[in-house]
């Protein structure tokens, strides 16, 4: 018998191990492709781009819904932005400032119009009329400066004539921070490097799995009785100096260097605000017993403000600021960061909105002044950080010097925040300062008793959400109307405007108001915005007649023409067309011969068939100057 003999083997080639290799390698990434190809082919999950096109105007940008997903855990703590939609095809001559930041960005609690950007983006307006200006604010409350540098990266493609920013007090209970209920890590780099997955739906998949898991497990739900303060605080006592404490400061550093280098390489200016809270007028929240801790620096402090020793006592609350262990405010080492940043970033420029607001401190020492709680603004101090924005900017001539510039006390007297919003947001803070961690206020009436004034009313209705802020206003303008307050009544066409800047509507009520208060200019300004964002020529048959008020006739001829070009020739309008060409010849003429009586007596009676009684009246005295001026008599002694 024939012993058996083994079968000889081919050996594998080494392109056939290395092709094996390959599909063992792609075959679980294509699954996970398909995984994923499918989930979003379900409709599973969420785009989480910072923006999105707008569904009532597919022509604009606006903010995505679901862009904080990306950086809260927890999505039942993730909050919604602004609205404020922006043209995806930048028209020519358009200035588009981004505004990064939290909550104090955001305005809270003034979350109408209120906000330091809304501030600046009215002055804007009324400095800037010929231009479009586009001031849109992507802060929300929760975040820190990881939030910011995620925008900051998709934002660099919007084209940006400038960016904004106010960040660093949620740096660690912000999502993501170091002492968030809401973390993915200790180390900027992996979370950064974690963020980046988290648009994937396999990743939104699990993430909720896991979250579900951890309830199943014995964990609690998110209780949303509470306030966002205190759903994300996880670690409430951080001492000064500690690992902790260490990681915030070089968590901001890294993250806001980052944002000003992205910026930098795309030659974008970048104009970053210093940090204020309060010092005086709020206990610290959380104080380590003993001589360091922060409430034994507190009443050193008080003593010294009390025995007029101030620059003792500024330095005492800064201390007991510094040494709260409930780090609602920021260190003052982000500051320092913060001034450091152009030494580093050439576009970088420092907006030091502490010093401004030192300087309208009494003794330099920050409270409730300018301050209503922790860190967010009175509406006055909203309106010194829009001021301190806009000087920065004006000095690094973001614009062309303007013929008329809105002053800041003309800006304190029109900025159309209503007593609407105001009240509501005095009752918001009261109602904060019930909870934790203040619990040091009075509460306020649930509801407005029904002798209150209109104003107290719809406020209490838009705290208890009982109406929607379109609501009051619609009827806060009745109310307004009724009593025949034009200025209250373009009050509030303005806040709307200004809320909705691409609904010509309100543009239009706030032009109409303008005019029967004879401001004309205000009133052309609002038509032609109008105008621009929905022709017609019922606008520009208004907005010519704006410009006749002006004595601006070239603009008022050009109206003329577009109202016949749409609507056809007519008799009115030619006649129009005629007086206003010739009004032009002879002021041309009155060029010549600046003091001819008759030129002048006729540019009086053009005026007066334009409807312009006030130049009228004007070369009509010089008329009767001219004519009563005595002919040239020759110097030549007898």
């Amino acid at each position: 018998m024939q012993p058996v003999t083994a079968r000889a083997t081919t050996p594998v080639s080494s392109r056939r191990r290395w092709l094996f290799r390959g599909i063992a390698f792609l075959l679980p990434l294509g699954l996970l492709a398909l995984v994923e190809g499918l989930l979003r082919l379900v409709g599973y999950g969420h785009d989480l781009r910072l923006f999105v096109t707008d569904a009532e105007q597919p022509a604009y940008w606006v903010m995505n819904p679901y862009a904080s997903r990306r950086y809260f855990t927890q999505v039942e703590n993730a909050p919604v932005g602004n609205f404020e939609r922006f043209r995806k095809q930048k028209a020519p001559g358009t200035l588009r400032l981004f505004v990064l930041g939290e909550s104090t960005t955001i305005g809270y609690p003034y979350m109408h119009n209120g906000s330091f950007h809304r501030w600046l983006h009215y002055r804007l307006l009324h400095t800037l009329p010929a231009r479009n200006v586009e001031v849109i604010n992507l802060a929300m409350t929760a975040v820190n400066s990881y939030t910011a540098l995620g925008f900051a990266e998709e934002l660099a493609d919007y084209a940006p004539d400038a960016v904004l920013v106010y960040v660093g007090h949620n740096e660690y209970y912000g999502a993501l921070g170091v002492g968030s209920t809401s973390q993915l890590g200790s180390y900027p780099s992996l979370v950064r490097w974690l963020l980046r997955w988290r648009s994937l739906r396999l990743v939104q998949g699990l993430s909720q799995v896991l979250g579900t898991a951890r309830t199943w497990a014995g964990g609690r739900p998110v209780d949303t009785r509470t306030t966002l303060m205190q759903r994300m605080a996880a670690k409430q006592q951080i001492p000064y100096g500690s690992a902790t404490y260490q990681r915030g400061i070089a968590q901001f550093d890294d993250n806001i260097s980052r944002l000003c280098a992205v910026f930098s390489r795309r030659r974008v200016p970048v104009f970053i605000s210093t940090l204020v809270s309060t010092e005086k007028d709020l206990p610290p929240f959380i104080s380590a017993p003993g001589p360091g801790g922060a409430a034994t620096w507190y009443q050193h402090a008080t003593s010294s403000y009390a025995s007029g020793q101030f620059a003792a006592a500024g330095y005492q609350y800064q201390a007991a600021r510094e040494q709260d262990l409930l780090r609602f405010r920021a260190p003052q080492a982000l500051n320092t960061i913060i001034r450091a940043l152009p030494t580093r970033y050439p576009n970088v420029v420092v907006v030091d909105a502490e010093r401004r607001f030192r300087q309208h401190s009494p003794h330099g020492i920050l409270g409730r002044e300018l301050l209503l709680e922790h860190v967010h603004p009175t509406l006055h101090g909203y309106a010194l950080l829009s001021d301190v924005f806009y000087e920065a900017l004006r000095q690094h001539h973001l614009w062309a010097a303007p013929q008329h510039e809105m002053s800041f006390a003309i800006l304190e007297q029109r900025m159309p925040v209503t007593a609407v919003d105001s009240l509501k947001g005095t009752y918001e803070i009261a109602q904060l300062r019930q909870q934790w961690p203040f619990h040091d206020q009075p509460g306020i009436p649930a509801n407005a008793s029904p002798d209150s004034s209109v104003e107290v009313r719809l406020a209490q209705a838009l705290l208890t959400q009982k109406l929607s802020w379109n609501e009051a206003m619609e009827r806060l303008m009745a109310t307004r109307v009724q009593a025949r307050d034009t200025v209250g009544a373009l009050q509030v066409a303005e806040a709307v405007a200004l809320e909705y800047p691409t609904d010509p509507t309100f543009c239009h009520y706030a032009a109409t108001f303008s005019w029967a208060l004879g401001r004309y200019e205000q009133a052309a300004l609002y038509l032609r915005k109008a105008f621009v964002l929905r022709p017609s020529a019922a606008l520009a048959q208004q907005l010519g007649s704006a410009y006749v008020q002006l004595d601006q006739l070239p603009q008022a001829l050009e109206c003329v023409a577009y109202v016949r070009a749409q609507a056809g020739p007519t008799p009115a309008l030619a006649g129009w067309q005629a007086l206003l060409t010739r009004t032009l010849a002879q002021q041309a003429a009155l060029q010549r011969t600046p003091n001819d009586p008759r030129t002048l007596n006729e540019l009086a009676l053009a005026y007066q068939r334009l409807g312009n009684e006030q130049v009228a009246a004007s070369y009509a005295r010089r008329a009767a100057q001219a004519a009563a001026r005595p002919p040239f008599l020759s110097t030549q002694h007898p």
